[in-house]
């Protein structure tokens, strides 16, 4: 039970919570109101991003959300974004590692390092 109640352990449930989110948006834009893949993509990220927002405000580090860290949170995205690209590379081309893998190794690289970063933008300092 200790495990269910870290910060981390929360942390990763919302993201589960959220890419689950994010899909289901994602399929009901594309197949049932027929909308191009990346306009579905890009609705569904959004919705998302701010259901993840909520949720690790709230359930993750039970904080307070504000304004503020509304604005910051979507940093966390983009630099996970980018460190995933990276990651990809360096494994499927300089490690040789499969490309259907690689994106999978580097999910345990990427999210300690965003939880980090998302509990620095949501909670005090």
């Amino acid at each position: 039970m200790k495990f269910i109640n870290s910060e981390f352990s929360r942390f990763v449930i919302v993201g589960g919570l959220n890419t689950m989110n994010y899909y289901v948006i994602y399929l009901i834009c594309l197949h049932i109101l027929n909308l191009h893949y990346f306009v579905s993509h890009a609705i569904g990220f959004v919705i998302s991003l701010v259901g993840s927002f909520f949720l690790n405000s709230y359930f993750t580090y039970k904080v307070k959300p504000t304004f503020a860290k509304f604005l910051k949170f979507p940093l966390t995205q983009v630099a996970n974004t980018i460190m995933s690209a990276a990651l990809i590379f360096v494994f499927v081309e300089l490690l040789n590692v499969n490309s259907s893998l690689a994106p999978i190794l580097t999910v345990f690289f990427t999210i300690p390092i965003t939880f980090i970063m998302t509990g620095r933008i949501l909670k005090p300092s």
